[in-house]
């Protein structure tokens, strides 16, 4: 039983990130939901206490799934301003793949839905540019960008574009692909 509960876990969560997809946005209640998985209110209840512990459960596939691949790339790329460039690539592409997702990571998703969501969303935000520093610095020590780089300063820049891009994804109904025009803006990110 154990298993189905974190199967129907599971397929709660996946079915809720694709109703994120829908381009217009709209206000996704859980009678919604359990109308989309066939089953009553109450049975979405006997998996999460609230909606907004179903966002958790979004929430934390997004961090596992993103802090996952960046640890990767900084532990196999010696290079700092490798990490920097995969890390960015690593963003951008998650959301590419995940577009209910990056309503998340804008908070778009959850306007109107308990503030601890936007709270852990704003940490996310927090942690990878502390990562992006800390990759930064990493390529000043190395000689491969100038020293008078500001690593603060440069992280909250590369942040706010890739925030810019995903914010670009979702208000075009995820038409204007966020990996758009990367090679060439990366050379100016530089």
């Amino acid at each position: 039983m154990a298993a189905r509960t974190g199967e129907r876990k599971l397929q709660i969560l996946q079915t809720l990130a694709a109703m994120l997809e829908n381009p217009k946005g709209e206000k996704i209640t859980t009678a919604a939901l359990a109308a989309r998985l066939s089953v009553s209110e109450a049975a979405l209840y006997r998996h999460f206490a609230s909606k907004a512990q179903m966002f958790e459960g979004l929430i934390d596939f997004i961090e596992t799934t993103l802090f996952g691949l960046i640890n990767k790339v900084s532990s196999d790329e010696k290079s700092g301003l490798t990490q920097v460039e995969a890390i960015m690539a690593v963003l951008l592409g998650f959301a590419q793949k995940n577009p209910g997702m990056t309503r998340v990571l804008i908070g778009d998703a959850l306007v109107n839905e308990d503030d601890r969501l936007q709270a852990r969303i704003n940490q996310l935000h927090d942690r990878i540019e502390s990562t992006l520093k800390q990759a930064l610095r990493f390529a000043i020590t190395e000689k491969q960008i100038a020293a008078t780089i500001e690593a603060d300063a440069h992280a909250n820049l590369l942040l706010s574009f890739v925030v810019g891009r995903w914010h670009q994804y979702a208000k075009s109904g995820f038409s204007r692909d966020p990996m758009q025009y990367w090679s060439a803006q990366w050379i100016q990110l530089v």
